[in-house]
């Protein structure tokens, strides 16, 4: 998904819920009940996959980078599965996350519910996570600035944990 098909997304919930219909018709997109369990091992999967960044070797930045983006990934599964969904497509699961977890709100609003919602910036670093993994895999290029992989591992730790908090409430 390039930035101007995110950006009309995040700007039109009527093309949000038509994609959701368009998955769930393609089978891509399931209706399902909550799962506790699953949704535990969504995060116990991301957790795992956190631990696993600084086993990795810098000469395998690419690799770091998939990882990152399946942390988050995980927690994306977490979250949709939370709301009532199975996803067996990336963009799926960014369009159930911007449906049910994605709100313009005021500043004030954004002070008090910080943690209840993923904000632009979420939402954000999600799409690039998958951006820089689809790179990483597909891509010929094995060197990938260092500076680069550390602001997504680190942004895919906030997105991990406020992601976690998000599923306690």
């Amino acid at each position: 998904m390039n930035d101007k098909e995110l950006a009309m997304l995040l700007s039109d919930k009527e093309l949000v819920e038509k994609r959701i219909e368009s998955y769930i018709q393609k089978k891509a997109l399931f209706l399902r009940q909550k799962d506790r369990r699953e949704i535990e091992g969504h995060i116990s999967k991301a957790m795992h996959n956190l631990e696993f960044i600084p086993e990795i070797s810098s000469r395998f930045g690419d690799w770091k980078l998939v990882v990152c983006y399946y942390a988050s990934y995980h927690m994306a599964l977490a979250l949709a599965l939370d709301r009532g969904y199975s996803s067996k497509s990336h963009d799926a699961t960014l369009c159930v996350l911007i449906k049910h977890y994605f709100k313009v709100i005021s500043a004030d609003e954004i002070k008090m519910l910080n943690e209840a919602w993923l904000d632009n910036e979420d939402i954000l670093f999600y799409a690039q996570s998958k951006n820089e993994r689809e790179k990483a895999s597909y891509s010929t290029r094995i060197a990938f600035e260092s500076s680069g992989i550390e602001e997504i591992k680190l942004k895919t730790i906030l997105f991990v944990n406020k992601a976690k908090e998000i599923l306690k409430g």
